[in-house]
Order: C-alpha cells, then sequence, then structure tokens
C-alpha cells in the first residue's frame, strides 16, 4: 500500500506540492494580476524597442502575439495542470507556441520576476488603494455635512465610561473627522510608495541593457522609479506602510463605532437609529436593535485583523526577495480592503440617518451634572477665587443637587450659596437667575469659543478647514488619476505603433 503512494521525486512538480501551492498561486494570479501583467508585457515591449534592444521587426510580432493571445486565451476558464510553474510561465510558453523560441524569449530581456512581481503587486494595491480613498473621502465630507447639520445639537459627552460635560453632536463628529483626515494622510503617504515603479530593477541589480527605467514607470503609471533596484526587490515597505495605514483607519473608526453602540444602548439613549436600520427580535416585540453598527464593529475588526496579519507576515522576513511577501500574500491582504470598504459604505449611510434624542440628552445632563464645571470657571472669572477653591463649591453644589435627585439650575442655588458662604465667609454677587443660567449647558458650549473648541463660530471655523483639507485631498486624488488616464492611453498609442499602426 506505501507503494502506491510513491511518486518520482525527479519530476517537477510533486503533485502536493502542486495541489497546495502551485495551483493556489495560479488561482490567485488569474483572480489579481492578469491585467497588470499584461500591462507589463506592453510596456516592457515598448520600452526594449524605443531604446533600441529590440528591432520594429522583432517587436511586431510579439505585439501581435500578444494581441492573440488576449483574443484567443479565456483566463477565466484555465485550470492548473502543472506543465507550467505559474501564469508568467503559461504566457511564455503561449508566446513560444506563436513566435517560436528564439522571438518567444526576448520579450524577458532585462527583466525578471522578481521585479515583474513587485510591480504587479504595487499596482494591485494601487487599483484598491484608489477606491478605498475616495470611499474615506466621501466618509470625511459626509461628517463634515452632519457635524454643521448638528452644530447645536447638545449631547452628553463621557470620559471613562461616565458623564463628563455638555458638548454639541457636530463637535464630537469633527474629532472623528479630523483623526479620519490624518488617517487618509497616512494612507496617502503610503500610496506615494506604493507609486514608484520597481521595473529595470530585474532580478537584484539592474542590466547591462540600456534599458529606460523612467519610461516603464510612465507607461505603467507610476509617479516614478523606485531608485535603488536592491530595494526594488526586498523593501516591501510599500505593503507594511499601506497595511499599517488601514489597520490605523479601522482601529480609530472602530472607537467612534463603539461609541454609537454605547450611546444607543437603553441606559444611555441620546442616539436614535431610524427603523432603516433596526432589526426587530425574533421574540421580543419591544426590542430595537440597531445591528448594523455591531456589524459595522466586526467588520472593522476584521480589517484591522487582516492588516496586521500582513505585518506580521512580513515580520523577521530576510532584506530580499522572497515568497513571503507575494502571491498568496497579497491575495490575503486584498481581504482587509473589501471588508474595509463595507464598513465605510454603510457607515456613510448610516451617519446621516442618525438623531440625538433632546429630551434623553436633557434628562441625562439634569441627573449628572455636568454643567457644574463652568459653575467653578464662572466662580475664578466672576468672584475672583483660585480654581481650586471654586472646584470645592461646585463638587459640594452637584452633591447636594444629586442626593435628592434634582436639577442643578432649579434645585442648585439654595446649596450654592450654603457652600459659598462656608468657603469664603461672604455673599456671593452670583444671583438666582445668574446661576442658572450658568449652570445651563448652552452657556456651557456658548463660552468655549476658542480653538478646537464647540462653540457656534470656533466650530464653524473648524469645519470650513475641514472641508478645505478634503478639498485638497479630492484635487490630489484627481491628478493621480489624470496621470494614470494619460499614462495607459499613452502606452496604447505606442503599443499600436508597434502594430504598424493598427
Amino acid at each position: 500500500m506505501i507503494a502506491d503512494n510513491l511518486h518520482d521525486a525527479s519530476v517537477f512538480p510533486d503533485p502536493t506540492y502542486k495541489e497546495t501551492v502551485l495551483r493556489p498561486l495560479f488561482e490567485g494570479a488569474k483572480s489579481h494580476h492578469v491585467e497588470g501583467l499584461r500591462r507589463i508585457d506592453r510596456a516592457h515591449l515598448v520600452m526594449l524597442h524605443e531604446t533600441g534592444i529590440l528591432t520594429v521587426e522583432q517587436a511586431r510580432p510579439i505585439a501581435e502575439a500578444l494581441e492573440a493571445i488576449d483574443r484567443e486565451v479565456d483566463v477565466g476558464a484555465l485550470t492548473y495542470t502543472g506543465e507550467v510553474e505559474d501564469f508568467f510561465f503559461l504566457v511564455e510558453k503561449e508566446l513560444r507556441a506563436r513566435l517560436g523560441p528564439d522571438l518567444a524569449g526576448r520579450l524577458h530581456t532585462a527583466r525578471s520576476r522578481n521585479d515583474i512581481d513587485h510591480t504587479l503587486f504595487k499596482i494591485g494595491l494601487k487599483d484598491r488603494i484608489d477606491p478605498l480613498l475616495e470611499r474615506l473621502v466621501r466618509l470625511a465630507e459626509t461628517l463634515a455635512a452632519v457635524a454643521e447639520r448638528e452644530s447645536g445639537t447638545l449631547i452628553v459627552a463621557y470620559t471613562h465610561g461616565q458623564p463628563a460635560q455638555p458638548t454639541v453632536f457636530g463637535h464630537y463628529l469633527s474629532a472623528v473627522l479630523e483623526t479620519l483626515l490624518r488617517d487618509i494622510a497616512r494612507l496617502e503617504a503610503a500610496r506615494d510608495i506604493v507609486d514608484r515603479s520597481p521595473m529595470g530593477a530585474a532580478a537584484i541589480t539592474t542590466s547591462g541593457f540600456p534599458i529606460d527605467r523612467e519610461l516603464m514607470s510612465h507607461l505603467l503609471g507610476f509617479s516614478r522609479p523606485l531608485e535603488n533596484s536592491y530595494g526594488c526587490i526586498a523593501s516591501v515597505d510599500y505593503i507594511t506602510s499601506t497595511y499599517s495605514a488601514i489597520a490605523l483607519v479601522f482601529l480609530h473608526l472602530g472607537r467612534f463605532i463603539q461609541d454609537l453602540q454605547f450611546w444607543t444602548s437603553f441606559e444611555v439613549g441620546q442616539l436614535y437609529v431610524p427603523n432603516a436600520f433596526v432589526q426587530i427580535s425574533s421574540i421580543m416585540p419591544q426590542k430595537r436593535n440597531p445591528v448594523p453598527i455591531e456589524h459595522m464593529r466586526h467588520l472593522a475588526s476584521q480589517t484591522v485583523g487582516r492588516a496586521q496579519a500582513m505585518l506580521t507576515i512580513m515580520h523577521n522576513t530576510p532584506f530580499t526577495d522572497m515568497n513571503d511577501s507575494e502571491g498568496e500574500s497579497q491575495g490575503f491582504g486584498y481581504g482587509a480592503f473589501e471588508s474595509g470598504g463595507r464598513v465605510l459604505d454603510l457607515l456613510a449611510a448610516l451617519v446621516p440617518a442618525l438623531r440625538i434624542d433632546a429630551g434623553r440628552v436633557r434628562q441625562n445632563i439634569r441627573r449628572s451634572c455636568i454643567t457644574v464645571t463652568e459653575l467653578a470657571d464662572s466662580l475664578v472669572r466672576r468672584e475672583g477665587l483660585s480654581f481650586r477653591e471654586a472646584h470645592e463649591i461646585a463638587a459640594e453644589v452637584s452633591r447636594a443637587v444629586v442626593a435628592v435627585g434634582g436639577d442643578i439650575a432649579a434645585d442648585g442655588y439654595e446649596a450654592f450659596q450654603e457652600a459659598f458662604e462656608r468657603c469664603t465667609r461672604r455673599r456671593t454677587v452670583i444671583d438666582k437667575a445668574l446661576f442658572a443660567e450658568i449652570v445651563s449647558p448652552e452657556a456651557f458650549v456658548a463660552v468655549r469659543n476658542r480653538l478646537g473648541g464647540p462653540a457656534p463660530e470656533a466650530l464653524s471655523r473648524a469645519i470650513a478647514g475641514y472641508r478645505q483639507e478634503i478639498a485638497e485631498i479630492r484635487t490630489r486624488m484627481q491628478e493621480a488619476a489624470r496621470r494614470a488616464e494619460a499614462s495607459a492611453r499613452d502606452l496604447q498609442v505606442r503599443f499600436t505603433a508597434l502594430l504598424g499602426g493598427r
């Protein structure tokens, strides 16, 4: 029985290796990198011809054969047989069938699977980063619009899970937006690293042929070549920078999503989720479950996990070209873009639909005495007390009001007078009406008109600044898209010229 399972170990590929490694790699290339390889082949052929490495008599038949392969080979229907090592060699096999080994082999002059692979992976990442950036910018625009809409809507702000101070919903959303804009900047910086072409590095040290790396970079839609040829095939920081940025985006958004979950709880209840985003219990008819928030939370966590896994895969790998950073790892990482995109789409739809329950906010403000900080501040400004002395008076007032389950504006003045006189040995200049105004949430917000504060003027200035920053990001994205389109057109024009203008 054992003998039946033996096979010729000298014949490539080993059947188990074929099924566990080569077939999955082939399927991954079919799914993710066919178009990238097509672009690389065409651009490299144009470059070889324009630098004089190949004559037109050599380059034109290769161009015609590449076109024939595109027409005749149904990539989706291909199954891996083991006849060739990977998808790259399948294309080379098709070229040999049409052109013979001498002419077909000339396309591979001055290049290697090393620089081809890293170029493929960078193309694949750019094709995913750009739609993710579009989603992020759309969410930023949504947050800015809703922050402006809710710039006068009072909420309770929490620290350590407890009511802390009143602010407005627009102020809170602006904090989320400001963080998101920094995350977008990190992803833009990662994209800039991705947007540098490795083509021309060949295996490690470039080539003795007079290749034009700048032309290759342009034809493939990169901003410029990555200079050091060893780094082109060894420095996987284009992977680590991308997935580090993605991990931070969804780690930070996950904290926002968790707040949404907390605020919709029955005990807090300051956030209302409309019925379109609510599922009903199968057994408890009274329950409104805002489960899209939970789905966003776990999808954000999945995205962080996938991104962090990519960093772990790169950890302690040698500083050289290695399979750890290649096909299967790339395909695994792409899952972060998919789950992350779902979070961003759902969040951009949900945020405009959210509403603050003003009555519940008022109730929570009343029960928690969270405006009392302004009483202490006002005692410093109006009565000339030290903040610590004013803090002690305010603390006595809040304890007295909470003890009777009262409202600080209506029920706190008498306790305030007593505490003030006991601490200062004099009467306060603040009367009952002024006291009620000082401890109102509206006054609390209005006086905080400093840079970054929630008062209308400060918040309006901030939102205007965020909108300007978003517009600048959009401009950069549009310029990058125009460059890519121009490069694609130029490649097509030059490749068509090789075909004799057909």
